[in-house]
């Protein structure tokens, strides 16, 4: 049970923009297995091109450039693709149909080829809102061509090789003023990008630079890969992958690719207190269970002398600051106390899940706590009290084969 794998975090920080091309060299650089890749792309069947996998220095930041080269009829390359709308090559016209055809012949899981489908329908999209046609009439031009297919066909298969399940996406870094395209003079961010930004959440931040740096095809990767809506507060990274890109700014044109582990900041939460010298033991068994259903974290008693050296309870509460003024409505009704103190506390938690597990006496639920690499596994009480109940055994020899059990499953 505790030998599974761990969920994987991924970070693309895009403060120089982002493109197919890049997004599969950091990719790369992360980890991502190159010989999978190349395999699952001879799958597709698609020739014209050959790949380029090199390094390259931007701004004297060492990054993995990734590279599709398209070739003529006799083999010669055209040399790099900049993903600048600016391709004048003889591509051939494809629908979102066709892209779809040769997507469906790689040799890839379920799950990679719906990832690269989804791409291509967000790009396909934006295309046809940005000419007014139907998406089934969308005949692509660069994003149809091979070097966009191998882009968009790429990242997903890295992003699986590399296991990723869940995605953070920065602001998108993008210039300003004019590109030039296939279909004349287009403002940044082109027409494609500005709607796949605005129908997907995608925040841009503009930046001094003349031109696109953000690509419909990085536009819709980042798009399809997203799956958090806001960055944690707190995290370490664990390992970062450099995408070169093609253009030259102020800045290093590169796509950073971390695996990051999101870390909490410790809890803030109130505590309220309460002296209580002239309240029942009962009263106070109440109180207690009131609070708990009402959804309090936690609620205890400690021992205290009151006035006149007379003995209660101190009545201690701990909730969240939206449950201050429940707590305290109970607090005030259930009990005989004229005041109550308040004040804020932080407090670190662990991971905490709860696993059905199979045991010597059956299947049991289990408290799984982890805090970094530091895992606590425990028996539930009322799995423990079920089986004692059950088999006529005792308590503590229950817990302690369940306890045993649980440890033995992570091994």
């Amino acid at each position: 049970m505790m030998g599974e794998r761990k969920e994987r975090y991924l970070y693309l920080d895009c403060s120089s923009g982002i493109s197919g091309d890049m997004t599969v060299g950091a990719l790369l650089d992360l980890g991502a297995d190159r010989g999978v890749l190349e395999r699952a792309l001879d799958s597709l069947g698609v020739g014209g091109y050959h790949l380029h996998f090199g390094r390259k220095k931007k701004c004297g930041i060492d990054a993995f450039d990734f590279d599709v080269h398209l070739e003529d009829e006799d083999g010669h390359g055209h040399g790099e693709h900049g993903h600048s709308h600016t391709h004048s090559h003889g591509h051939a016209h494809r629908n979102l149909h066709d892209i779809f055809a040769i997507i469906d012949r790689l040799d890839a899981g379920d799950s990679v080829r719906e990832l690269a489908r989804r791409m291509f329908s967000i790009v396909a999209e934006a295309e046809s809102k940005a000419h007014g046609i139907p998406v089934e009439e969308v005949h692509f031009h660069e994003v149809g061509a091979i070097d966009s297919i191998v882009d968009i066909v790429s990242a997903a298969v890295c992003f699986h090789n590399l296991g990723i399940s869940r995605v953070y996406v920065s602001p998108l870094a993008e210039g300003q003023g004019y590109v030039r395209c296939q279909h004349g003079v287009m403002p940044v961010p082109v027409p494609a990008t500005a709607n796949i930004a605005s129908v997907h959440g995608l925040t841009l931040r503009f930046t001094e630079n003349q031109g696109e740096m953000v690509t419909p095809t990085g536009a819709a990767i980042a798009a399809a890969l997203r799956t958090e809506a806001a960055m944690p507060e707190c995290y370490t990274i664990e390992k970062i992958g450099i995408g070169a890109g093609n253009k030259d700014f102020e800045q290093a044109n590169i796509l950073r690719a971390m695996l990051i582990c999101p870390k909490e900041k410790p809890q803030a939460v109130w505590a309220l207190e309460a002296n209580l010298d002239d309240c029942t033991g009962e009263a106070l068994g109440f109180a207690m269970e009131r609070l708990l259903e009402a959804g309090a974290r936690d609620v205890w008693y400690t021992p205290a002398f009151m006035k006149k050296n007379r003995p209660g309870y101190t009545l201690h509460v701990l909730c969240g600051a939206s449950e201050i003024g429940r707590m305290e409505q109970i607090v005030f009704v259930a009990t005989t106390t004229i005041g109550i103190r308040r004040y804020p506390v932080e407090r670190t938690v662990m991971e905490r899940e709860t696993r059905r597990v199979t045991t010597r006496y059956g299947e049991a639920a289990a408290k799984i706590c982890r805090l970094g690499e530091q895992v606590s596994c425990y028996p539930e009480y009322e799995s423990v009290r079920s089986i004692c109940l059950e088999k006529g055994l005792g308590f503590q020899e229950v817990f302690a084969g369940v306890a045993e059990d649980i440890r033995n499953c992570g091994k």
